[in-house]
């Protein structure tokens, strides 16, 4: 009788916060868990500690981009209408699915779709996330008209949550009939910055910065030309720009295989540099606040999430607006300086949120059981 996860695909911080959660799950409790995902399932294998059942494919359309930093505003409204046009026959699909099994519990990080599907079972459902895509949609650029009857769709079915948890940084939480707030989920280190740089063969006094942006990348970026090459190591990842980048002596790329083979998380990797480049997402800000690590971020397009999170950003983050034609430029010597120069953040936020929302799900599943 498990409990049935959907998990948005859109980046990956929808799934790297709800593997803290089923990670912390698995330590309260013994339950068949089934993940209903289109995010790689490489993260996946790489990140969770409980045996699991992956059911593979989209259950929600999030929005299209290009890159990490540009979107498809066009591209994300037909996505949108076009899985919404066909949302009936995806709960249909959603049900043959899971017809063997016999679901106790939906949870949802947060496609519309799931509290869809525990509804039509007749399960309850919880809600997980920090803003819902009705919420997200309404002010996207072209999405109204074409997209009303979408919107209709998403704020019915998320009215079928029985219950939401809103984590901080939300938007859009008021159309749920029941939300309980939980404090911020996050990433932790699990190794030290000193044994983290030594693996990754960075000097322990080395000025370090880490580009992160996610899986999309930043095709174009030059690291050949950045203007902090005496003085600081630029570390990316496999994923950032188009092909890797070549030889640098300044630069140093992670691949994937590194962390596949290794004790080393993503998470050490934050905590091991001085800076994070990155654009504003909920999972970077939330490891760049467990770790103490600076930000120096840059825009994202017309993202209705980004002004939220920036606004929350002084309160809690070191951090640093640099443009993206600067950024591109390589002109990051004065911004990488300034922001690690600043105050430590006023507010220092619990980071129990994994903890908060398993122990919630836990209770879901005795009521359900008992």
């Amino acid at each position: 009788m498990p409990i049935v996860f959907y998990i948005s695909g859109h980046g990956f911080g929808h799934a790297s916060r709800d593997v803290e959660v089923i990670n912390a799950l698995g330590a309260m409790c013994d339950t068949r868990l089934v993940l209903r995902t289109a995010v790689n399932p490489d993260l996946l294998t790489r990140t969770l500690r409980v045996p699991y059942t992956l059911m593979p494919g989209a259950c929600d359309s999030g929005v299209v981009q290009a890159t990490s930093i540009t979107q498809d505003d066009p591209a994300t409204v037909r996505a949108a209408v076009e899985f919404h046009r066909t949302f009936e026959s995806r709960i249909e699909a959603e049900l043959r699915a899971l017809s063997d099994e016999r679901v106790d519990l939906v949870v949802g990080d947060i496609p519309p779709l799931a509290f869809a599907v525990a509804a039509r079972l007749g399960v309850p459902s919880i809600a997980l996330g920090n803003f819902t895509w009705d919420w997200i949609y309404e002010t996207h650029p072209g999405f109204l008209p074409a997209g009303t009857d979408a919107l209709t769709q998403m704020r019915d079915s998320y009215r079928r949550a029985t219950l939401a948890l809103e984590l901080p940084f939300s938007g859009g939480f008021d159309v749920f009939p029941h939300v309980r707030p939980v404090p911020l989920i996050a990433r932790r280190a699990t190794q030290s910055r000193a044994d983290t740089r030594a693996f990754f063969g960075l000097g322990p006094n080395a000025r370090v910065a880490l580009l992160s942006f996610g899986g999309y990348g930043l095709p174009g970026l030059d690291l050949s030309t950045v203007d902090c090459r005496d003085t600081w190591t630029v570390v990316t990842t496999d994923r950032v720009t188009a092909g890797g980048v070549p030889s640098l002596s300044h630069v140093r790329t992670v691949v994937e295989g590194e962390f596949l083979a290794s004790r080393f998380r993503y998470e050490d990797l934050v905590a091991a540099a001085d800076v994070v480049i990155t654009k504003p997402g909920f999972g970077i800000i939330a490891e760049c606040i467990s770790t103490g690590t600076a930000m120096l971020y840059t825009s994202r397009g017309d993202f209705r999430e980004y002004d939220v999170l920036v606004h929350a950003l002084p309160h809690y983050v070191r951090s640093r607006f640099i443009d993206q034609p600067t950024l591109f430029a390589g002109h990051w010597l004065e911004s990488l300086e300034a922001v690690v120069a600043q105050s430590a953040p006023p507010e220092h936020p619990a980071l129990d949120g994994a903890e908060v929302a398993a122990t919630v799900i836990v209770e879901g599943l005795h009521q359900v059981r008992s």
